[in-house]
């Protein structure tokens, strides 16, 4: 076995041995390496017969206001990522501690990943790491079982209720007994049908999700994580995989990481981009990318509202669809002024049952509301006239209509890129409204709805989108590139042409 070192660490020793007589310790120790990378990694070898693999993890000196993270890779990507967990990280066969990965003990270069979280310019930055192998585990088996799908918990078609962003053990900023169950039945209570388990960088609790669903069968998990980055925090809704976390090293972009999430059919939403609190490092949005990757915004974070970063974005090119979450840590015992337990706010989706895909498929159509205040707030269920794909109208003149149910004296802003048209005040307990829209001769305009007390937003509604409808002789209908009127056109004229070339093909009719 050797110890393999990044410059200027020192590795201070090494006890080797066969791992079922003698365990193998590897004692790394030395400056946190300078430069722009993110993130710095301590390698070593691990052999056949491994059982368990135990990292003790410490800053130096002790008393510091530097900041690491850290996580650790076998051979195959990652295999769980603590970040800041003050206790020490274990990986075996069949358990492991909160925030990794327990499975096959694959032989080969495994590394401790080190996040620099945050260096302070000037002050000394130091770790002190040691890797235990063992040749049996220490910790008892836990009840894993891989995740699977659940399938449709409810296939009525209809509106539902959810939060988008909800932590519970598995990350290693909640207290260390936090249970799924406890998060679920607090959500149950509010009358949420849904909530996305986002996890920091790991997909640890997904062997945890059967029984825990099995025992909550009436509020769906959707799998996923809280991609964390130190440019900032992303939900990667659906995803079932793990991307590899150190984004700003060895050329690794969060364009690529997007694309990763992207290739398992998961979708990305930027999380609480305007984060004002210098302490939640790399929580505010830094990034820039291509606007048509993202595929939904959190416009209201708890308290923390972003309504104007969606706007901004959707200015530059993309069809975000609006959602919320309350980045509950503590089970629903939020502690106010700052805190805001699950379901505030709560986000409505649209879908044809209660699924993992059906309310992926509802976030991609727009078809979400967010309720700031909770699931009691004001509901509005926006339409446009017109033959619709995705979250895209085709039509020449259309209807713009709106029904707002639960409002007590707010009123309804009528919205058309970014602008208001009409505020209008709320009279009725089902109140409608609606407005004649023309397309533009060229591109897109888009609409949406919200309700607001005086200046407050009480409920946002997604965009809608609207295109002329094709003036040729076929019935085709292309949704729109968010960022190329060219891509819709020759798309348009593509399949036109093909449409006539079949009809020609098949002679009179």
């Amino acid at each position: 076995m050797r110890c393999r070192f990044l410059p200027l660490a020192l590795c201070i020793g090494l006890v080797a041995g066969v791992a079922s007589a003698q365990e193998p310790t590897f004692h790394f120790e030395g400056p946190v390496p300078e430069g722009s990378d993110t993130f710095f990694f301590l390698e070593f070898d691990v052999p056949e017969g491994t059982a368990e693999i135990e990292v003790v993890h410490a800053h130096v000196p002790a008393q510091t206001d530097n900041v690491l993270d850290w996580g650790i890779d076998d051979p195959n990507g990652s295999r769980g990522w603590g970040g800041g967990n003050r206790e020490n990280a274990i990986v075996g066969v069949e358990a492991a501690s909160r925030s990794y990965i327990p499975g096959p003990m694959p032989a080969g270069m495994w590394r401790v990943a080190v996040g620099k979280a945050k260096i302070v310019p000037g002050e000394p930055a130091g770790y002190s790491v040691d890797v235990t192998l063992r040749g049996s585990p220490t910790l008892e088996p836990q009840s894993r079982a891989p995740y699977r799908d659940p399938g449709a918990l409810n296939t009525e078609e209809r509106w539902y209720a959810g939060d988008f962003h909800v932590h519970a053990r598995e990350s290693g900023d909640v207290r260390d007994t936090l249970t799924i169950d406890e998060a679920l039945d607090f959500a149950e209570t509010q009358g949420l049908d849904f909530v996305l388990l986002a996890e920091h960088n790991t997909i640890s609790g997904f062997t945890l999700y059967k029984g825990a669903q099995e025992r909550n069968p009436n509020v769906l998990i959707i799998p996923g994580q809280e991609f964390t980055t130190y440019g900032g925090h992303g939900n990667a809704i659906g995803a079932t995989e793990a991307v590899a976390y150190t984004v700003g090293t060895d050329g690794y972009t969060i364009a690529d990481a997007i694309d990763l999430f992207h290739q398992q059919d998961a979708l990305f939403s930027i999380n609480h981009p305007r984060h004002p609190l210098p302490e939640c490092r790399g929580c505010a949005w830094d990034f820039e990318v291509d606007p048509a990757t993202i595929d939904a915004v959190e416009v209201q974070t708890g308290i923390l509202p972003a309504v104007d970063f969606w706007e901004d974005l959707i200015e530059t090119g993309s069809h975000a669809a609006a959602v919320g979450g309350s980045d509950d840590h503590r089970a629903g015992q939020a502690e106010p002024p700052v805190e805001r337990p699950i379901g505030i706010p709560t986000t409505m989706v649209y879908t044809t049952e209660l699924s993992v895909g059906a309310i992926l498929e509802g976030i991609q159509s727009g078809r979400t509301v967010v309720k700031v205040f909770g699931p009691d707030g004001p509901m509005l269920e926006t339409e446009l006239s017109g033959e619709r794909i995705g979250n895209t109208v085709f039509a020449d003149t259309a209807t713009l209509s709106v029904v707002v149910t639960g409002a007590n004296g707010q009123s309804l802003r009528v919205i058309k890129n970014r602008e208001v048209l009409q505020t209008v005040p709320i009279s009725s307990d089902s109140f409608e409204h609606e407005n004649t829209v023309e397309a533009p001769a060229d591109g897109e305009d888009r609409y949406r709805h919200e309700v607001v007390e005086g200046r407050t937003r009480q409920t946002v509604g997604s965009y809608v989108w609207l295109r002329k409808g094709a003036s040729s002789g076929c019935s085709c209908r292309v949704p729109g590139s968010p960022s190329s009127d060219g891509v819709l056109l020759f798309s348009l004229l593509f399949l036109c042409a093909w449409w006539l070339l079949r009809r020609r093909a098949a002679g009179p009719s």
